[in-house]
C-alpha cells in the first residue's frame, strides 16, 4: 500500500479521500502525461507537421488503451466531454432510428445520466419509457421484473453495471442476452464499476458501454465503447468538413481534449502496472483488497447507522450509502470532513434509487467509497467517527 500511495501526490497528507464514487485521485504518471502532451504535441489533427502527427498518435493510442480497458474495439471508441454528454448524443442518434410507440427500458438503480437522455428523446420522438424496479430490501436490480418489461417493441435496455449510490452490481450478460432476444440494444453505464472490476463489453454482449476516466484515476473525459458496426450505422451529427470514417470517430464533435486522452492512456498504463502488465490480474488484486476493506467496514459498522444496500461483500462494490438517526446527511458529511474524512452526501444524481428509498425529500444519504488506495487505517478512522457521532 505504501508503494501504491506514494504514486499519488494527493495522498501525501492526512486526508482520507472516501469520495471516490464522485471522482478518484490521480497518480503522478497521469499528471506527467497531460503535461507532456501539452508541451510536445499541442496541435490540432490533420496538419502536415510534426506536432499534428504527434497529436494524432495520442488519439490513436487513446483508442487502443480505451478499447483494452473497456473490453471493446478501438474502431468503436469515441471520446467526449464526459459520459453524460456522450450519452445524450448517442441516445439522440438512436432515437432518430425509432418509430413512435417503440419502447426503452431504464432502471431504478441508475444514475440519471442513463435515464434523463432516454426520457428526453422519448418525449421528442413519442417513445415509451418503462422503469425496471429495484428490490427495496437490498437495493439490487430486480432482473426478473426487468425481463418481464421486455416486449416486441423494446428497442433499448439502458442499465448500470453498478449503482453509484449503493454499489449494487448487475448481471450485464443476462441483460444483454434478454435485449438481443427481441433485437434490442444493451446500453450500459460502466462509470461506477470501472475502478473496481474488469470491464468486458464484447464478452458480455454489450452494444454500448460508457465510462469516465476520472473515476478510474484519470482526467475528466467521457469514453464510449460502441459495437463497431453500430458506430458506423447510427446517424451522427457532424459538421460538413468532418470525416465520416477513421481516423477520428463519427461521434466526436469538434476538437477533442488530446491532453485528457493522453492522461487516460497513462491511467490505463498505471492500472496495468498493478497487475504486472495485465489488467485482468490488476483487477483481481484490486477486488481482493477492496473486499477486505468492505468486510472490515461492515463488521465494525455501529448498529445505529442505517445502511442501504447489500449487507455483505458479494454483489457490490465497496461503496456504502447510509444515514445516522437524527442527523441530516449534510451535517454528517461536514463533520466527517472537518476530521479529514471526505465523503459525499445528497443524491449523487442517483434520483431513481433515492426516490425508491424515500430519501429524496430528506437530503438523501451519506456515501463513503473505498478504492484500491484506501487503507485499513482510513476505514477504521471512519468507523471511529461514526461510533462517536
Amino acid at each position: 500500500m505504501a508503494a501504491v500511495r506514494a504514486r499519488f501526490p494527493a495522498l501525501a497528507g492526512d486526508v482520507a479521500y472516501l469520495d471516490g464514487p464522485g471522482g478518484s485521485q490521480v497518480p503522478e504518471q497521469v499528471l506527467h502525461a497531460i503535461d507532456h502532451c501539452l508541451r510536445e504535441s499541442n496541435a490540432n489533427l490533420g496538419g502536415g507537421f510534426a506536432t499534428s502527427a504527434a497529436a494524432a498518435e495520442v488519439m490513436e493510442r487513446g483508442r487502443v488503451a480505451a478499447a483494452d480497458f473497456t473490453g471493446g474495439d478501438p474502431e468503436g471508441i469515441a471520446f467526449g466531454a464526459n459520459m453524460t454528454t456522450l450519452n445524450f448524443l448517442l441516445a439522440h442518434a438512436v432515437a432518430r432510428t425509432l418509430e413512435p410507440g417503440d419502447e426503452i427500458v431504464v432502471t431504478q438503480l441508475d444514475h440519471d445520466a442513463n435515464v434523463s437522455p432516454w426520457l428526453l428523446v422519448a418525449a421528442d420522438h413519442r417513445l415509451v419509457v418503462r422503469h425496471a424496479p429495484i428490490r427495496a430490501a437490498d437495493v439490487t436490480l430486480d432482473h426478473d421484473a426487468l425481463e418481464e418489461l421486455i416486449g416486441e417493441r423494446t428497442r433499448v435496455i439502458a442499465f448500470t453495471l453498478a449503482s453509484n449510490a449503493v454499489g449494487s452490481i448487475t448481471d450485464p450478460a443476462r441483460i444483454a442476452a434478454a435485449a438481443h432476444r427481441v433485437g434490442a440494444l444493451a446500453w450500459a453505464d460502466a462509470v461506477h464499476l470501472a475502478p473496481h472490476r474488469r470491464l468486458r463489453a464484447r464478452e458480455w454482449g454489450l452494444d454500448v458501454l460508457l465510462c469516465s476516466p476520472y473515476k478510474f484515476f484519470g482526467p475528466h473525459l467521457g469514453v464510449a465503447a460502441i459495437r463497431p458496426d453500430l458506430a458506423e450505422s447510427l446517424p451522427a451529427d457532424r459538421v460538413r468538413p468532418a470525416k465520416q470514417t477513421p481516423p477520428g470517430h463519427r461521434f466526436e464533435t469538434g476538437t477533442q481534449s488530446h491532453e485528457a486522452v493522453a492522461g487516460t492512456v497513462a491511467a490505463v498504463d498505471y492500472l496495468r502496472s498493478l497487475g504486472d502488465g495485465s489488467l485482468d490480474f490488476a483487477f483481481e488484486r484490486i477486488q481482493a483488497h477492496e473486499d477486505q476493506l468492505a468486510r472490515r467496514f461492515l463488521a465494525g459498522l455501529p448498529e445505529a447507522v442505517e445502511l442501504y444496500g447489500v449487507r455483505g461483500v458479494d454483489g457490490r462494490t465497496p461503496t456504502f450509502c447510509f444515514n445516522l438517526p437524527g442527523r441530516s446527511p449534510r451535517s454528517v458529511a461536514e463533520r466527517l470532513g472537518e476530521g479529514g474524512l471526505y465523503v459525499w452526501d445528497g443524491d449523487y444524481y442517483a434520483l431513481e434509487p433515492m426516490h425508491a428509498l424515500a430519501l429524496s425529500d430528506s437530503g438523501g444519504a451519506v456515501r463513503a467509497g473505498f478504492l484500491h488506495y484506501t487503507t485499513e487505517d482510513e476505514v477504521d478512522r471512519l468507523l471511529d467517527a461514526l461510533t462517536a457521532r
